[in-house]
C-alpha cells in the first residue's frame, strides 16, 4: 500500500472554512455548491457493480463512505501513526504512474480529517476520513491511429499528432455541480491503496505513516 514521507498537513475539510494549508497544497482545494471546502484527488480501482475494489483486493468501497480504523479502536481514521483512512494522490500525471490492467482512474473528493504526506517527489499522498467518487474515467488504451500516423510523417510535420478539441466541463467538476451527500456509510478501512504504489516501489521513502502487516 502507499506510505508517505514527511507529514506536511493535518486538517479538517468538508466545512465552510477554508483549511489553512501550505501554499503548495492550495491548488488541490475546491468547493461544493454549498460552499464546503474539499480536497480534489486521484486514485485507481476496479469497478465491481456499485463498489470499487482497491489494488490490494478486499470487499471494496461504495462511491461515498466514511472510514473507521479496523485494527485499532483507540483512534479515529485517519491517524498519522496508522494506515487507516482512504488513500489518494494529488495528481495522476506524476512521473511513472501507470494504470494497472483491469483498473480505472477515479477522481475523488476528500473531506473530514485529511492528512497530507510528501510522496513521489513533488506529489502528495492524502489519507482521509471521507471519500466521495465524483468521476470514473476510462482506462487509457494505445492509440492505433497515432501509431499509424507516426509511420507516415512528413518533413513538415515532425510531430505527427492530431489536434484534439478539449471536452466540455466534466460532470461534477469543481464547485459548479459538486454536491456531497448529507451522510455516508461507515466502512472499516485500514489497507486502502491509491493504486499506483506498485509502480513506485523503486523509489526510496522514509515512511511517515506506519505500514502495518
Amino acid at each position: 500500500m502507499c506510505s508517505g514521507d514527511r507529514l506536511v498537513a493535518d486538517f479538517m475539510a468538508g466545512t465552510g472554512t477554508r483549511p489553512g494549508l501550505p501554499a503548495a497544497l492550495d491548488e488541490h482545494l475546491t468547493t461544493t455548491v454549498d460552499g464546503l471546502w474539499v480536497v480534489w484527488a486521484h486514485k485507481v480501482a476496479r469497478p465491481s457493480g456499485d463498489l470499487f475494489i482497491p489494488l490490494r483486493g478486499g470487499p471494496g468501497y461504495p462511491a461515498d463512505a466514511r472510514a473507521e480504523c479496523r485494527l485499532w479502536r483507540d483512534h479515529d481514521a485517519p491517524d498519522p501513526g496508522c494506515t487507516c483512512g482512504f488513500h489518494a494522490v494529488s495528481s495522476r500525471r506524476l512521473p511513472a504512474l501507470r494504470v494497472p490492467s483491469g483498473f480505472t482512474p477515479l477522481t475523488v473528493v476528500l473531506s473530514g480529517r485529511v492528512l497530507a504526506f510528501e510522496w513521489f517527489g513533488a506529489g502528495v499522498l492524502w489519507r482521509a476520513e471521507r471519500q466521495t467518487v465524483v468521476r470514473i474515467e476510462r482506462s487509457a488504451r494505445p492509440d492505433r491511429m497515432e501509431r499509424f500516423l507516426s509511420t507516415r510523417r512528413r518533413p513538415d510535420d515532425p510531430d505527427g499528432r492530431l489536434a484534439v478539441v478539449p471536452a466540455g466541463t466534466p460532470r461534477d467538476s469543481g464547485p459548479v455541480r459538486l454536491n456531497l451527500p448529507v451522510s455516508a456509510p461507515v466502512l472499516p478501512v485500514c489497507h486502502d491503496d491509491a493504486g499506483w504504489c506498485a509502480g513506485s516501489r523503486t523509489f526510496e521513502h522514509s515512511p511517515a505513516s506506519l505500514v502495518l502487516a
